[in-house]
């Protein structure tokens, strides 16, 4: 979630999820078209408005590999079954058949 001001109420920030904006328009005001639909006009600069945007992702994605960290590192990888299905024979691209590899054959 970013944190952010509608124009003309900076002591009132309110809380949005920046995966609904579509776009951040300067008309002067910073108008924010969601996915939803609706405009809201808020305080911030589009450039300031991208950046809290920016920064909740990277939010968001170092938790994900912090977390994926923490499990490889008290577990075994997640994708072993898929390396010994790959040294038993070919895989088909949808991964749902395995086809055993002859090595008898030259």
């Amino acid at each position: 979630m970013i944190s952010l001001h509608r124009l003309g109420h900076k002591l009132e920030p309110f809380r949005l999820n920046p995966d609904l904006i579509v776009t951040v328009e300067a008309t002067p005001d910073t108008v924010l078209t969601l996915a939803t639909g609706a405009k809201i006009v808020v305080a911030e600069t589009p450039e300031r408005v991208a950046k809290e945007v920016r920064a909740s992702r990277v939010d968001v994605l170092a938790a994900a590999l912090g977390r994926r960290h923490e499990l490889r590192r008290g577990s075994t990888p997640h994708h072993a079954p898929v390396r010994l299905a790959a040294e038993l024979g070919h895989v088909d691209h949808d991964h749902t058949h395995i086809h055993p590899v002859d090595n008898n054959s030259a």
